[in-house]
């Protein structure tokens, strides 16, 4: 019976720091690595990205040519048929492309075996690290340079393995030309063999790590302040609306009270005015 292969890969936090090791499920990391499947299957991945829209026309399809150029004989020159033949510039093409399709068909275990083996390769290695979680709030091409710097590997081509499809750690890393992010489901051989390192998240493995004691999540700590300095300063400024509302709405009914005093007590005195004039008639 052949013996299993046990690997240990590093664990580190999003922020960059170390964890203990972690033991690489053995179902996928077996040692098996296969080389003519590997090779079998990139040499397809490489062939089914060509679109084959080359194209050439034989002299039929070429446009004019329907006459022949001079007679036959007595010019003193070669005998020609058509000014669209192969030896004529702008004539047709011999042999020539035309559209088709370079697809190749690669069996789905024997797809499964080139993963394993590319996974295996890496991980003999030494060149998987697993990362506890990638919980990005936003997109922060920064901050996964960051981590990139603490894990010494910023100056090698990173495939990023996250559990899903997460959008922020994709952006996060669409500016970074040594950095591919894709979720881990759809990964293949020649992504594999085209990075130095593989950051897995722990998740996708089956083992998802428990966040390490003191660790905020990714985002930070500072985030996290900001929003309840935020959240503060909007109730602050919410109350303090609403004051400025309330002082605004009495002056008004205040205002509003006055008003009928102020015509009662102009009418008195036209009144008053009225009754002197009369009285001195």
């Amino acid at each position: 019976m052949a013996e299993t292969t046990t690997f240990q890969a590093a664990a580190y936090t999003a922020q960059g720091a170390e964890r203990d090791k972690v033991t690489l499920p053995s179902p996928l990391f077996d040692g098996t690595v296969n080389m003519p499947v590997m090779h079998q299957a990139v040499k397809a991945y490489l062939a089914n990205q060509r679109q084959g829209n080359a194209s050439t026309k034989i002299r039929k399809y070429v446009t004019g040519g329907n006459q022949k150029p001079w007679k036959q004989k007595g010019t003193g020159r070669a005998r020609q048929g058509s000014i669209r033949a192969p030896q004529w510039v702008g004539g047709g093409t011999v042999f020539g492309p035309i559209p088709r399709s370079y697809a190749q068909y690669v069996p789905r275990q024997v797809r499964q075996l080139a993963r394993k083996s590319a996974f295996n390769a890496r991980a003999r290695e030494n060149a998987i690290y697993v990362i506890d979680t990638f919980g990005f709030d936003a997109p922060k091409t920064k901050q996964l340079l960051d981590l990139m710097v603490r894990l010494g590997v910023a100056d090698q081509k990173v495939l990023i393995l996250t559990d899903g499809v997460k959008e922020n750690v994709f952006l996060s890393g669409r500016n970074l030309p040594k950095v591919h992010v894709m979720p881990y489901s759809d990964v293949s051989t020649y992504h594999i063999l085209w990075s130095d390192v593989v950051l897995i998240e722990s998740a996708a493995l089956g083992a998802p790590l428990e966040p390490a004691e003191g660790e905020a999540p990714a985002g930070g700590t500072r985030d996290a302040g900001r929003g309840t300095r935020g959240a503060k300063t909007v109730r602050k400024a919410a109350s303090t609306a609403g004051a400025k509302k309330a002082a605004k709405r009495g002056g008004v009914r205040k205002a509003a009270a006055k008003r009928p005093a102020a015509k009662k007590s102009a009418a008195k005195k036209k009144s008053a005015a009225k009754s002197t004039k009369k009285k001195g008639k």
